[in-house]
């Protein structure tokens, strides 16, 4: 019985097969799936059809990609090395069929999924926004590995096609048309008779262009390599994500050799897959889609929102929701305040969607609105004023009569608690608090704050709207700092101690990095704005031990606040830091990686004590999406964990006879440290 690919034979003989997997919202490459593949295409082999056609039976899908959840579940490279070859031979398969074969793609066609296109003669993609072609093989610590090396350089040539695997990065239909990855690329309800009139011509393939070719050739291939590695160490760090640099010298070794190309796959991947690094990041992604699915208790649609206060945050959350779809109306005190807001948007809109006419739809769909009007229409209402107690709880009780009454009403607050927001509000058990981050276009995290009050379906509903966004959905417990800037904070706070003393912030930033964070607290604390650095640290002050550093206040009040305004701990120029070079030797940049990273995980610690979360994963998966924290560590507590916890705990014992109570381990750890 065929469960996951159905087959039909039309009346000009052409063979449609039909990729739906039961009860799942996306098809992927499961092991069971790929065997039924496998005799589907011997069955249509054997009736000789004068073409097949592939494609999906889910709506905003083609094939999402290979079973991730199987990668975490295997033991050995040997393993891994077995369902590789096993799938090289499915694909050959298909390569192989004597007839036209066309891959029919509508929506997402990612890792395994492209991979199995490619090894179409022909690929047709929509023109609709949820059609995405890519690689995403490189953040999960691997590159493609069922063909998708030696196949992409056949079609596209090999630095187009490098680039396309070592950016791990999507493209639209229109896109990938361009670089020749698709034949066509179409509306939607012209796909099907695409597909006929491919089969019926049978037109050969054109090889990619020269100059596409002539870095591939044995002379060459060294320099471009190099030249490969050099783009690659821009981003990241080889002793960090080892995967780009392995498909580089996977491609400097064999390509020009098909068999080498595959027996290369079949080695090099397993190696990777079963990597700590692989398995980190595979670790993340699941955790990922443990937060998306989280939302799914709820059918809340939201059609308009109202966002209140037109700051560069409030601005942003506007501009993002309306890049998702949403009718959203910006209110802020005058229109000087709202027409920065709305130019911003523009940018976001031109770099994102790249077409005047949608350019201009978004632009239709962010209404300013200094008068409020579009409060009392609005499905969600977002309260993105600045950090102060009074002028929120001022504005909630202004609100809350005009409002509609099952509207969902969110504060943006970043640190203070719901309990004292909802005071002035006739239905305190309303207000559920949404927390962005910044910048809005980049962090996929949004913190979901929820005090025992808060009923579970309104909980549910904001979860909801959060997953529309395109945002991963954290539920946080209300408390001071929530969950992110409480771990985050001391981090910093330690980063402004030693600058204190006198350490150079080139040093400070640098010792993050080779830890493995995405940027330097130093920077981090200046592109967040020094103000807000310092409002969080006050409102924490009385939780976290240690002063707020003087060096801090006295910038601020000297109104140094960073990026925004051109000075704080660096001199900005053009949006970027004037940095000296680092000079320190790794001994002392590791004195300095151990303290701020240490008061990071102590304190993650005791949020996992105190509740603040529901468990240790939802922990990790705050803190790597909300902060960056190292992803190819998998989170804060499960380093702890994969080093050992009874070496962070004596770290921490001895940084605190060395520096004092900051570092005194929390009571947390008696849960995490090996029993005698």
């Amino acid at each position: 019985m065929n469960k996951h690919f159905h087959l039909q034979q039309d009346k000009q003989g052409l063979a449609w097969l039909t990729f739906d997997s039961p009860d799942k919202a996306a098809n992927v490459l499961t092991e069971e799936a790929l065997e039924e593949f496998d005799t589907q295409l011997v069955a249509i082999a054997q009736t000789h059809p004068k073409g097949l056609v592939i494609q999906s039976g889910k709506e905003k899908g083609f094939i999402a990609g290979a079973d991730v959840k199987a990668f975490s579940r295997i033991d050995s490279p040997g393993q891994a090395e077995q369902l590789i070859l096993r799938v090289h031979d499915i694909f050959r398969r298909l390569e192989a069929l004597s007839f036209p074969t066309v891959a029919l793609i509508h929506g997402f066609c990612l890792g395994g999924g492209l991979e199995l296109a490619l090894a179409c003669r022909y690929r047709i993609a929509s023109t609709d926004p949820v059609t995405r072609l890519g690689f995403p093989e490189v953040r999960l610590g691997i590159f493609p590995g069922f063909g998708g090396s030696l196949r992409s350089i056949r079609l596209l040539g090999h630095m187009p096609a490098m680039e396309l695997m070592l950016s791990g990065r999507n493209l639209v239909a229109k896109q990938a048309q361009r670089i020749g990855l698709v034949d066509h690329a179409l509306p939607r309800r012209q796909l099907k008779n695409a597909a006929r009139q491919l089969i019926h011509e049978a037109a050969p393939r054109k090889p990619p262009r020269l100059w596409h070719r002539l870095p591939g050739s044995a002379p060459l291939r060294p320099l471009a390599a190099a030249l490969l590695r050099r783009q690659v160490r821009k981003q990241v760090r080889e002793e960090h994500y080892p995967a780009p640099y392995t498909l580089i010298d996977h491609w400097r070794r064999n390509a020009g050799n098909a068999a080498g190309m595959y027996a290369s796959e079949a080695r090099r991947v397993p190696e990777l897959l079963t990597g700590s690094t692989a398995q980190n990041l595979i670790r993340l992604f699941l955790l990922q889609d443990r937060l998306k699915s989280q939302a799914m208790d709820s059918d809340f649609h939201a059609s308009h929102v109202h966002v209140i206060g037109g700051g560069v945050m409030g601005g942003d959350i506007a501009a993002w929701c309306v890049l998702r779809g949403l009718r959203v109306s910006l209110q802020d005190r005058g229109p000087e305040q709202l027409g920065r807001a709305i130019k911003r948007a523009h940018v976001l809109f031109q770099r994102k969607l790249r077409d005047r006419y949608r350019i201009q739809d978004a632009m239709d769909r962010l209404m300013p609105d200094h008068q409020g009007k579009g409060l009392n229409k609005a499905d969600v209402v977002i309260e993105a004023i600045f950090e102060d107690l009074d002028a929120k709880q001022s504005l909630f009780a202004d609100i809350e009569p005009r409002m509609k009454p099952d509207a969902i009403l969110a504060s943006n607050t970043s640190s203070i608690p719901l309990q004292q927001l909802a005071g002035v509000l006739a239905n305190p058990r309303r207000l559920v608090g949404l927390h962005f981050f910044n910048p809005v276009a980049k962090m996929p995290l949004v913190e979901i704050v929820t005090t025992e009050d808060t009923p579970d379906e309104l909980a549910a509903s904001a979860g909801s709207f959060i997953r529309q966004i395109g945002k991963l959905p954290l539920p946080v417990r209300s408390h001071p700092g929530f969950l992110v800037n409480r771990v985050l904070m001391p981090y910093l706070m330690e980063a402004v101690i030693l600058l204190n003393e006198g350490v150079p912030g080139v040093d400070i930033d640098r010792a993050a990095r080779d830890f493995g964070m995405p940027m330097g607290p130093v920077e981090l604390a200046d592109t967040v704005g020094l103000d807000i650095c310092l409002s969080v640290a006050e409102k924490l002050s009385g939780l976290l031990p240690g002063k707020v550093p003087e060096n801090l206040r006295r910038l601020v009040e000297q109104k140094k606040l960073g990026r925004k305004s051109g000075q704080g701990f660096y001199a900005w120029h053009d949006n970027k830091p004037r940095k000296d070079k680092s000079v320190a030797d790794r001994e002392t940049l590791e004195q300095y990686k151990d303290r701020m990273i240490m008061r990071l995980i102590n304190e993650s610690v005791a949020c996992l004590r105190e509740g603040i979360v529901a468990d240790a994963d939802s922990l990790d998966a705050g803190i790597v999406f909300g902060t960056g924290f190292a992803p190819f560590r998998g989170g804060p507590l499960h380093h702890v964990q994969e080093e050992d916890p009874d070496k962070f705990f004596s770290k921490l014992q001895k940084l605190e006879y060395t520096y004092g109570e900051r570092f005194a381990p929390d009571a947390g750890w008696d849960k995490l440290l090996t029993k005698p």
